[in-house]
C-alpha cells in the first residue's frame, strides 16, 4: 500500500492515524507475512482479536441503548447479526478495503481480495489500530456511523432454527441439546448429510442438506414443532 492509498483510506475512515504503520499492520495478512518472514513483517491476527472485542461490546451498547423494550434474547440475535462475517465483509466492502491488502502471491491470485473472511477480519483490525493509536472514542464514533443505521433494518431474512430452538429449551434449566450426523450420502463433490437433534437423549427433530448446517437448522426446524405440540 503506497502513501497515496494510506492517506485515501484515512479519509474514508474520516481518521488521520498518529502511527500510520498501525494501519499497514490492520491490512497486512498472514499470507503476506509468511512470505515475507526475514523482514520481520507481522501480520494483523493480534489486531484482530483486538478489534474483535471493542466491536462486540460497542455493537451490545448500541442495541442496549437503542430500543429499552427489546428482550435479551432478541438483542442477542441483533449483536449477532450485526457482527458476523457476511455483515462485516459488506462493509469492508463499502471502504473497498480488498483494495488496500497486502496479500501473499498464493492469496491475492485466488481472490483474496474479495474473500468475505480476510475482510471481516481486516475491518476488525483496523478498529483494534485505531484505538491503540487514537483510544476509545474514535472506535466508538467509527462503529456508530456505520452500524447505528443497520439498527433499524430487520434481522436476516432467513431463520436461524438453531437460535429459537435452544432459546425456547432453555427456558428450563438442566436441558441439554446435541447435534448428530447419522448419515452422510452422494459423492465428495456433492455429499449430503442427515442430522438428528436430541433433546436430553431423545431425538425431537431430523433433518437432511448439502452441508451440516444446513442439515442442522432442517432438524433444529423440525424439533421446534415437535417442542410446541409437546
Amino acid at each position: 500500500m503506497n502513501e497515496q492509498q494510506l492517506s485515501e483510506l484515512q479519509d474514508k475512515l474520516d481518521y488521520r492515524f498518529i502511527n500510520p504503520q498501525l494501519l499497514k499492520n490492520a491490512l497486512t495478512h498472514s499470507s503476506y507475512a509468511n512470505e515475507n518472514i526475514k523482514k520481520g513483517i507481522s501480520s494483523n491476527e493480534r489486531l484482530e482479536f483486538l478489534g474483535d472485542s471493542l466491536l462486540g461490546m460497542n455493537i451490545a451498547f448500541l442495541i442496549f441503548n437503542n430500543d429499552s423494550a427489546m428482550t435479551e434474547g432478541k438483542m442477542t440475535k441483533l449483536r449477532a447479526e450485526l457482527v458476523c462475517e457476511r455483515s462485516l465483509a459488506a462493509l469492508a466492502t463499502e471502504l473497498d478495503l480488498g483494495k488496500y491488502l497486502s496479500l501473499g502471491r498464493g492469496e491475492d491470485n485466488g481472490g483474496g481480495r474479495s474473500r468475505p473472511s480476510i475482510l471481516a477480519d481486516s475491518f476488525e483490525a483496523i478498529l483494534a489500530a485505531i484505538f491503540l493509536d487514537g483510544g476509545y472514542e474514535p472506535v466508538e464514533k467509527l462503529i456508530s456511523v456505520y452500524f447505528k443505521p443497520r439498527l433499524e433494518q430487520p434481522l436476516k431474512s432467513y431463520a436461524d432454527y438453531k437460535t429459537a430452538l435452544q432459546e425456547t429449551v432453555h427456558v428450563k434449566p438442566g436441558q441439554t441439546l446435541l447435534y448428530n450426523v447419522v448419515r452422510e450420502f452422494g459423492p465428495d463433490h456433492d455429499k449430503s448429510f442427515t442430522i438428528e437433534v436430541n433433546l436430553n437423549g431423545k431425538t425431537i427433530g431430523t433433518g437432511s442438506g448439502k452441508t451440516k448446517k444446513n442439515a442442522e437448522q432442517e432438524a433444529a426446524r423440525v424439533a421446534l414443532e415437535t417442542v410446541k405440540d409437546s
